[in-house]
């Protein structure tokens, strides 16, 4: 076992609930780490719906990101699967998860593409860094819960950081084009509530 690695483990069982853990606490932890990433989606329609231009732009570059990233994910774990601690017989598990690769996160890499898209694009996004908030309480929930390993987390912040220093020179070149052809499609399939003032033009 590499040293790495066995930091990952000792901070995996600081971190990770035991049985003593009162109910309420593993509720929480449980409906913070399957259901918040639910506000993504919800969030990025807003700024889409009643967005600005700017803010059109870089909804769209964040599914970008976040899409070639969660592609990235599929292949390194068929390349390096890595166990979730469950499946190594380490520490507790108090939510079901398949036994699949643990790294890296795919809800954190979602989090993370998401929330950095909007910080680096507008330095004061209130969503930007209220994503990365809600980012950081899902991914303590999940090692909390023994879904995941610490630098599972880690791993995902960086391969978001990677695809979007690699995406970034094509969105200047290409970003503006992409997305008036998205917003022509928009204009076209949601004309009646564009009509009747519900959303945004």
């Amino acid at each position: 076992m590499t040293s790495l690695e066995t930091l990952n483990q000792a901070l995996f069982l600081r971190l990770n609930a035991d049985l003593a853990t009162a109910a309420w606490k593993l509720q929480i932890a449980a409906i913070t780490a399957d259901y918040l990433i639910y506000l993504t989606p919800l969030m990025l329609v807003g700024l889409w719906c009643w967005g600005n231009e700017s803010q059109r732009a870089l909804a769209l570059k964040a599914c970008v990101v976040a899409l070639v990233a969660l592609g990235i994910n599929q292949l390194l774990s068929i390349v390096w699967p890595h166990p979730r601690p469950f499946m190594i017989g380490l520490g507790h598990t108090f939510i079901p998860h398949a036994a699949d690769s643990s790294f890296p996160s795919d809800h954190i890499t979602v989090f993370a593409a998401i929330g950095l898209t909007l910080v680096f694009g507008y330095i004061r996004s209130v969503a930007g860094w209220a994503t990365l908030a809600l980012g950081v309480c899902v991914a303590w929930a999940r090692i909390f819960l023994g879904v995941h390993f610490p630098l599972d987390m880690v791993g995902a912040v960086l391969i978001v950081c990677a695809v979007w220093l690699a995406i970034s020179p094509a969105w200047r070149r290409f970003g503006e084009r992409i997305t008036e052809q998205a917003v022509g499609i928009y204009r076209i399939i949601l004309a009646y509530p564009i009509a009747a003032g519900w959303i945004c033009r």
